[in-house]
Order: structure tokens, then C-alpha cells, then sequence
């Protein structure tokens, strides 16, 4: 075996956040017949907070939520808790898909993550939020210039931002692969738990505002029932609504105008044990005024970051996979060589953690992208079923805003927002298989050469930029 794969031997093929002393029985699932006023389809991010948005706009709506196996399995549960004021995955691919909107969306996604942690207060909800910005390092001396030039660009524009030379930031986090870092402190970025996220906002709806769950219930077919109302065929009973969310993201939809929206990709990640203050002082995070979550300023990024408990969860990189014919089984998640792989780059970013550190947990996830590099909003049936899937690794907190959209494009207090070019704009299909396949595998070598040239993009990736595919922004 590889010497930095050895520490992986006794890695729990398990997501480190479905600790088994936090994880409860799931509720039971549906048998037989039920009717409400709204459907919500995924027991994720986007369908729990699209329950709790929709009670508090109208107490009394009676609302079902169905989940296929249990809250919190699919990416809500598997992430790696990075929680972003962006809900259009930056500036860049702002203007490119969504020109002139830029301001709206950065006060909209400042206003989303502000009213998310304010949820979190007002229901008791510990999900071990942490505020620490976001911190990209720079890995070589090209992208060191890159970085400040965006730093000085962000400082212009009266972001409180911190920028770190070489020494600096190797002072906040010492990896000899850090040539740079910028440090955007001003907003309430930060880090949760995804799991007790999830299992907290489950139980609010349960126990406080009366919301039916039923775990274990897989959808087959949703069609409307006459002019008013829409019926859900599941595997051991039917659903009557006035309503349906179809929050299922990466997951295959009944509803096939969702899954030409986007493609699933698996996400592969690794934790250490927790670290002891020796093995901390070894690689100085944690000591300076911000514990930072970090990601690395390259297109195949990786990002890192430390938990309550002090273990470091690595994800990312090269080991991202998005597999033929929308390859969205469990067996996925069985991995040897994506896990392999995240070794051997942890132990080059951190070479003096070689030889200390064991890892504990193994395991992988679906994210959904789209070709907007964001989430696709939709409606449909005269406004009776609506969507919002495509988060594209910014999901921990865009899909609140994403559940918000979806709920008022059901009619629930609809807003201006929904009128908006981000909302209205249809995205770009996938192409079918073979064709996607093989235009993904050619855009992620082209990602990979353009890391190793200094961040330079060859012909493929500027073909792709002059057709606006958000994912080259």
C-alpha cells in the first residue's frame, strides 16, 4: 500500500455527520391514501426549507414531505458544510448568465444566509454554525498574482477583505503549497454540521409546526388530477394536492424537463481523526483570529476545513466524478481509488501531517450541476408544480433561497424576485449521453491542464466560455 494511503485503512466507509449517537429511526412510510394542500418531494435542504417557508408565510397550509429513504442521505447530509452568501456562484458567472442582476443577487443572497441563521436562533436549531468567512490560498506563484488582483478588486469595491503573502498565510494555516491567501471576512460565511442542519429542521416541522414526514416513500409518477389539483403515485399509496415542490436535486424525476436541467456528480470527501494540539501546532490552523474554511484558488478545487472536534474534512480536487448515464447508485460511493487519491493530495498540501494523522471516515455524495453553474428554478401545470434543483456545490445554503423560489412560484406570497432573469431564464439543456459524458470528461482534463499552466485556458474551455456555459466562468 501507498504510504499515504495506509491512513485510510480504518476509514468508515460512513459520512462523518450521520454519527450514529445523533441519527434516529426514520418516521414511517406512506401506506395507503393522503391529501394536503402542498407535496414537497426530497427530504434535503431545498424540500425542509421550503416547509418551513411555506408555514411561516401560511401557518395553516397542511403540508407533506416524502423522502425515498431518509432526511438528510442524499447531499444535505453529505456535504461538506460550507456555507456561502452566494447563491449564483459569483461575480463571474453572474455576468455572464445573468447581466445587470449582480447587485440584486448579492444583497438577495446576503439577505438569505442573515435570515437562515436567524431561523437557526428562532427554532433552537444547533448546527454548530461557526462564522468564518472564506479564505482561497493561492497553490502557486501565477495564482498568487490572480488572487491579489481579485483581492484589490474586492477591496475597491468596500468588501472587508484580508489579503496574505506567502509567510502571512502559512502564519493562519502553514501548507509549504500556499503561495497566497485572500480572506473575505465582511459577510457571515461560515460552517455547519449538514446533518444536525437537517435533523434540526426536521424536527421543528414535526414537533412545532405540524408537518407530515413520511421517510422511505419513493415517488413513481406525479400528473395533475383534473384543473385544480395534482396526484403522486408512490410505491404503497397516492397523494392528493392542491400543490407539488419537486425538491429532489441530483436525483432522478419523474418530472423529465428537471433531469435535462442537470447532471449528477459524485463528491468525494475524507476526515481525519480529531487532531491533538500537537498535531495543530504542527500546521498552525486554528490559532490565529480565524479558524478559516479554506479552498484552493484552482478550477479542480479543494476545499478544507475543521470541525468542532477538531478533525480536518478534505473534499474536492481531481476525485470529483460525474459517471455515465447519470450514474446515481450507492455503489458510487465504494470508491477505493477517489479516496486513494484525496490521501495522497491531503499529505502534499499537509506533508508534515505524514505519519501523524489517521483518517475515520470515507465517503461520498451526489451535488447536482447545472449548465448555468447554479439552481434552475421552474414551474409548471398552471403554476401546480414548480422546482428548483442545479446547486451546483453551493447548495448548504442557496437551497434555502432555492426552496424560497420554488414556494413562490406556487403562489405563496410571490414576490418580485421570481420576475427576475435568474428566476425566468431558461438553462441550457444537457446534451444526451454519449455526447454529455464525453464533453464532461473533455472539460475536466482542460480544467486539470489549465491548473498545471498557470490557470491559462486552452481552446476547449474558451470555446465553451463563448457559449456561456456557466461551469468555465
Amino acid at each position: 500500500m501507498h504510504r499515504h494511503h495506509d491512513p485510510l485503512k480504518d476509514a468508515v466507509a460512513r459520512p462523518l455527520w450521520h454519527d450514529p449517537e445523533i441519527m434516529r429511526a426514520p418516521e414511517p412510510a406512506l401506506s395507503g391514501s393522503a391529501d394536503c394542500e402542498l407535496l414537497i418531494v426530497g427530504g434535503g435542504y431545498t424540500g425542509l426549507w421550503a416547509a418551513l417557508q411555506a408555514k411561516e408565510r401560511k401557518p395553516d397550509i397542511d403540508i407533506i414531505v416524502i423522502e425515498q429513504t431518509f432526511v438528510g442521505d442524499g447531499a444535505s447530509g453529505r456535504n461538506g458544510g460550507f456555507l456561502s452568501s452566494s447563491i449564483a456562484h459569483g461575480e463571474t458567472n453572474i455576468d455572464a448568465q445573468f447581466p445587470g442582476e449582480a447587485d440584486k443577487l448579492e444583497q438577495l443572497g446576503e439577505q438569505n444566509i442573515k435570515e437562515l441563521l436567524e431561523a437557526l436562533e428562532r427554532y433552537d436549531i444547533d448546527a454548530h454554525y461557526e462564522k468564518t468567512g472564506v479564505t482561497n490560498v493561492a497553490l502557486d506563484p501565477e495564482a498568487a498574482v490572480r488572487l491579489y488582483e481579485e483581492f484589490l478588486v474586492r477591496q475597491a469595491s468596500g468588501e472587508d477583505v484580508v489579503w496574505y503573502d506567502k509567510e502571512g498565510m502559512r502564519e493562519q494555516v502553514n501548507s509549504p503549497k500556499f503561495y497566497g491567501g485572500c480572506w473575505q471576512r465582511g459577510h457571515q460565511d461560515g460552517v455547519v454540521d449538514p446533518m444536525r442542519l437537517c435533523l434540526g429542521l426536521k424536527n421543528v416541522l414535526l414537533n412545532q409546526l405540524g408537518v407530515r414526514i413520511f421517510e422511505g416513500t419513493r415517488l413513481k409518477k406525479v400528473m395533475p388530477d383534473g384543473k385544480t389539483s395534482m396526484r403522486a403515485i408512490c410505491e404503497a399509496g397516492e397523494i392528493q394536492s392542491e400543490k407539488v415542490l419537486m425538491a429532489t436535486n441530483a436525483y432522478t424525476n419523474p418530472y423529465r424537463k428537471i433531469n435535462r436541467a442537470i447532471v449528477p456528480v459524485w463528491d468525494y470527501q475524507i476526515a481525519t481523526e480529531p487532531l491533538t494540539p500537537q498535531q495543530l501546532d504542527l500546521i498552525n490552523w486554528g490559532k490565529t483570529e480565524s479558524r478559516h474554511a479554506l479552498s484552493d484558488f484552482t478550477n479542480l478545487f479543494h476545499y478544507f476545513r475543521l470541525t468542532r472536534d477538531n478533525r480536518i474534512t478534505w473534499g474536492g480536487g481531481g476525485a470529483v466524478r460525474s459517471y455515465f448515464n447519470r450514474g446515481i447508485d450507492i455503489k458510487y460511493m465504494d470508491a477505493p481509488a477517489r479516496y486513494a487519491q484525496l490521501a495522497t493530495e491531503f499529505f502534499h498540501m499537509f506533508p508534515q501531517l505524514e505519519g501523524n494523522v489517521k483518517f475515520s471516515n470515507k465517503w461520498g455524495g451526489i451535488i447536482a450541476s447545472s449548465t448555468r453553474f447554479c439552481m434552475v428554478p421552474g414551474v409548471a401545470y398552471d403554476g401546480r408544480l414548480a422546482w428548483s434543483v442545479g446547486y451546483t456545490g453551493h447548495g448548504v445554503s442557496a437551497s434555502r433561497f432555492g426552496a424560497r423560489i420554488g414556494i413562490e412560484l406556487l403562489g405563496y406570497k410571490p414576490s418580485e424576485v421570481i420576475r427576475m432573469q435568474f428566476v425566468t431564464k431558461n438553462a441550457t439543456p444537457w446534451p444526451p449521453e454519449p455526447f454529455r459524458w464525453i464533453g464532461i470528461r473533455l472539460t475536466e482534463h482542460a480544467l486539470a491542464r489549465a491548473d498545471r499552466n498557470g490557470g491559462k485556458r486552452g481552446l476547449w474551455l474558451k470555446l465553451l466560455d463563448m457559449m456561456g456555459f456557466g461551469f468555465t466562468c
